[in-house]
């Protein structure tokens, strides 16, 4: 309501303007309503201003000096260096910040950059012109167009000056302003849901028009309505709901006329990308449901956020061109670029690939998560909302998704792919479609590789990527180097009998989970204490005692009392990051646990162990997909929400989940982890009696690990292992996947942090590991108690890692010293390298990685320094949570050591490569038809 007050009278301001001279400051706020044409936006506008309203709100003084300062502008210089148009949307971003950020990111409330703007709407001309014959394009008067959340109007005012130029292109003279007024007032449309953007948007496009000599007169009106561009579309089954005034009534009944009668043939837009928690009604609830037929029952994808508004968006545009009228036409969205491959939305991927012939994807990337805002090579790599107006930017990756349907369908679509990476990305589109002087040359080419350009001297950096979605890697519309047998290989989870299970979430401030067993022991035993008054237990643990998702401490303490006892066996090992082993109090039920995860429990007992993977890949660089645990975990010990496959399962807990029998729950009563698919695998190269020994047990999961640590296997297969679960092949001779298994139980030892590794980490030190991560002092003394604080800045944020953030930190790059040189060539004899292929395995130079400025830990290896598992960097992400402004403390000798350990255990794994390799070329060479199990 506010909001429309003052971007009314600044509308109202700038329509006075139009009218008086220069040198007149005599602009008065209670007469803003006579400059504000549209009957909706005059009535919203006199009943919120009435003097009771105001007087009640205390904005009269307010108004007061909101009219003073608009009469000390000067004028001419104001709208000298604004146009009338972008002075509206500069000022409108900026206002809804300050006034109300949170609800500006509910709504998804950004400035559309103008590259961005001209690019869509030029891409929708030339399609228009090449693909659906309309030789004048958006110019054309069959062609409508809707900008379903037009905000502000600067798609619409796009489209207007498309058509303009046109229309003069067309030599039509006198004639093209009454053409432009009839496409404004006729075929041109946006649909707003709030007041405020609403107002702005008639005030841009009136003032396009006035500037053209299009000038909209009294009674006429843009075609702009308020209104929920989600519901309306079916005639209603009820009776219509009454509206404040006779002028709201009227404003939706005509905008649900368009939305049922107007044969809408093109939808371009910027959709909000976060879910407003307002109303929600039934019709605009059900939109995205064609979208989640099946993700469970076929796909196997129990967990999908669909709820976002661009993905109703989405389906409105789907359905309105696809399904309704002509069926034919154009959808051209700026939004989430999650679609794109994401495992939730494989069912959107695959309706598309039904409703339309032809689909152009431009990944804008930008994504904090996923990539970090960097690109392939480490340079910055911001959102391209991040403009001169808003410097931060958005935290999601972005995309621009243009799709076409024909009315002569094309028996196959053709799907075309390509990205933009860095700081000029916005200004690089937009030369994409001009620097031919229109957008054709991105469209079609007469040869067979239409869509996969080449400039005349080089590949350009905007080609496009034929992309083959196929439902082995779910439809993803990302271009993939992937080898063709790769989807022929087995799947994960196609090779387990239990499905991988989720790790526990705690969301408790990490209140349950902590670095000392003995300092967790004491805050839970008094959480349960029934003695220590709520007000104790604050002092004790305010985090465990606070307010957060389905938790209240000081409510559900009692609850959780009643329902549980403490017990010391629920005090257990829990990883939390690679490498990163902690305690957590494991008695995960909720609502003590935000999301406890019941079948790692019930199969995480003392002697089983996990191999862990992810649906799909969610950071870059990822690293190894896979990791190996021994006891339970946190949902994120790898990024992309981690599951873990057990390697043995419990029969009884089994049996309970498919029957309605009470069999109880045994640790004795145990099996293989494998589906009947895997153990007619095994028998068939002659693997009997899977389920008599855990080696046995293990034996393709160890396999798995060990293809899944070959950098051979990332590189080839790295656009398939990112879109799902890896798939491995499986080896044809039971040697070679006995050979591949024992390599995996390497791995797997190095991973395990809690078991010593004898010539690694234990016993007689093979070379080089005696002069690896070797903790120093810069003056060559010995270390002490005080040098163990880490203060390098690798960390910053919350109390205990509950919520923290990695810092640079600080490294010295050096060549490697006579010493470390020497071990190094003592390790190339033993392994039966040269020199060059240890260095390539190690990287060529060591890292010096520093707890402050007084102590480090000597000759990390630069690859192993860089070393990743599941998206995080290892050791820097361990330092991260180390920080003394993070955790509160120095480290312990033995933290000390850890680091120490952890940089051999994976130089240790970096040696490996060459050995995993060879494995891996070996399996895939000889691999088993897993299709024809």
């Amino acid at each position: 309501m506010i909001q429309t007050l003052f971007y009314g009278v600044f509308s109202a301001w700038v329509l006075w303007h139009k009218e008086n001279p220069p040198r007149t400051n005599d602009f008065r706020w209670r007469e803003a309503g006579f400059y504000l044409g549209v009957p909706v936006i005059q009535v919203l506008f006199d009943e919120i201003a009435k003097p009771g309203n105001l007087r009640n709100l205390d904005l009269v003084e307010v108004l007061d000096w909101t009219g003073n300062v608009l009469n000390r502008i000067v004028r001419q210089e104001f709208f000298a260096r604004f146009d009338e148009g972008q002075a509206v949307q500069y000022f409108y971003e900026p206002f809804l910040q300050q006034f109300d950020p949170e609800l500006r990111k509910q709504l998804g409330v950004w400035y559309t950059p103008q590259e961005i703007v001209k690019y869509m709407v030029a891409r929708v001309d030339t399609v228009l012109k090449e693909e659906l014959n309309l030789a004048d394009g958006l110019a054309d008067p069959n062609v409508y167009v809707l900008d379903p959340c037009c905000g502000t109007g600067a798609y619409l005012v796009e489209v207007l000056n498309h058509i303009h130029q046109t229309l003069e292109q067309r030599g039509e003279g006198a004639l093209a302003a009454e053409d432009l007024k009839k496409a404004a007032t006729e075929r041109v449309f946006g649909f707003e849901i709030l007041p405020a953007p609403f107002v702005v948007a008639h005030l841009q496009l009136g003032l396009l028009l006035n500037n053209l000599g299009a000038n909209i007169e009294e009674g006429e009106r843009v075609g702009v309505y308020l209104t929920n561009a989600l519901t309306g579309w079916e005639p209603a089954k009820e009776p219509k709901t009454h509206l404040l005034f006779p002028e709201m009534e009227a404003e939706r009944d005509q905008a649900e006329t368009i939305k049922r009668e107007t044969p809408i043939l093109v939808i371009i837009g910027n959709p909000p990308y976060n879910a407003f928690a307002g109303t929600s009604p039934a019709e605009e609830q059900g939109l995205v449901e064609p979208y989640k037929a099946g993700l469970i029952k076929k796909w196997g994808i129990k967990k999908f956020n669909l709820d976002e508004l661009y993905v109703r968006f989405f389906r409105l545009a789907e359905r309105r061109i696809a399904e309704m009228g002509a069926r034919k036409g154009v959808v051209c969205y700026i939004s989430n670029f999650s679609y794109l491959r994401d495992p939730s939305f494989v069912v959107m991927r695959e309706k598309f690939l039904r409703e339309f012939d032809l689909l152009w994807f431009d990944s804008l990337n930008g994504d904090s998560r996923e990539t970090g805002k960097v690109t392939p090579e480490g340079k910055p790599d911001p959102s391209v909302f991040s403009t001169e107006y808003n410097r931060e930017g958005i935290r999601v990756g972005t995309a621009i998704g243009l799709m076409v349907r024909k009315e002569q369908r094309d028996e196959q679509p053709t799907v075309r792919f390509r990205q933009f990476w860095g700081v000029n990305k916005r200004e690089e589109l937009l030369s994409s479609v001009e620097e031919n002087g229109d957008a054709g040359h991105l469209v079609r080419r007469l040869d067979p590789n239409w869509g996969v350009e080449k400039s005349t001297e080089s590949e350009s950096v905007f080609d496009y990527q034929n992309v083959s979605p196929q439902p082995e890697s779910r439809f993803s519309f990302y271009s993939s180097d992937v080898k063709t047998n790769y989807f022929q290989w087995a799947l994960l989870t196609e090779l387990c009998e239990e499905k991988p299970a989720y790790g526990h979430m705690e969301t408790r401030g990490l209140s349950l989970i902590s670095m000392d067993e003995a300092k967790l022991r004491e805050r839970v035993q008094k959480f349960f204490d029934a003695t220590v008054s709520n007000q104790e237990m604050e002092k004790v643990s305010p985090e465990l005692m606070a307010k957060y998702s389905r938790y209240y401490g000081h409510v559900d303490r009692a609850k959780i009392q009643q329902k549980m006892k403490y017990a010391d066996e629920h005090i257990r090992k829990f990883y939390f990051k690679p490498f990163d082993s902690r305690f957590s109090y494991a008695d995960a039920q909720r609502p003590l646990w935000s999301e406890p995860s019941t079948a790692l429990t019930k199969h995480a007992w003392k002697g089983n162990s996990f191999l862990i993977s992810r649906v799909s890949g969610v950071r870059e660089p990822e690293g190894t997909p896979m990791y190996f645990a021994t006891s339970i975990f946190e949902r994120d010990v790898i990024s992309g929400h981690a599951r873990a496959i057990p390697l043995q399962i419990n029969i009884a807990y089994v049996l309970d989940k498919k029957s309605t029998l009470d069999f109880g729950f045994s640790e004795n009563i145990t099996k293989a982890n494998f589906s009947e698919k895997a153990r007619a695998y095994l028998a068939a190269i002659g693997v009997e009696n899977v389920d008599a020994s855990a080696e046995k047990a293990g034996l393709i999961w160890m396999h798995a690990l060990a293809v899944g640590y070959a950098p051979l296997y990332l590189e080839e297969n790295a656009d398939g292992i990112r879109a799902d679960f890896p798939r491995v092949p499986l080896p044809a001779e039971i040697e070679v996947l006995q050979t591949s298994a024992s390599l995996g139980k390497e791995v797997a030892a190095l991973l395990d942090t809690e078991n010593p590794v004898v010539g690694v980490t234990a016993g007689n030190l093979l070379a080089p590991f005696a002069r690896i991560g070797v903790p120093a002092k810069t003056d060559g003394t010995n270390l002490q108690a005080a040098d163990y604080e880490v203060r390098a800045n690798w960390g910053y944020g919350g109390r205990d890692g509950a919520v923290t953030m990695p810092g640079k930190g600080k490294t010295i790059v050096r060549d490697y010293s006579a010493q470390e040189t020497e071990a190094i060539e003592q390790a190339a004899a033993r392994l039966g390298y040269t020199p060059e292929q240890i260095l390539a395995c190690l990287g060529a130079q060591a890292v010096d990685v520093y707890l402050n400025d007084a102590a480090f830990w000597r000759c990390v290896p630069q690859r192993v320094w860089e070393y990743t598992i599941g998206g995080y960097q290892v050791m820097k992400k361990w330092l991260s949570y180390r920080e003394f402004a993070v955790l509160g403390r120095a480290l312990t000798a033995d933290e000390v050591r850890e680091v120490m350990n952890m940089a051999r255990r994976l130089t240790a794994l970096v040696l490996l490569e060459p050995k995993l390799n060879e494995n891996y070329a070996a399996c895939k060479n000889n691999s088993y038809e897993w299709n024809k199990v």
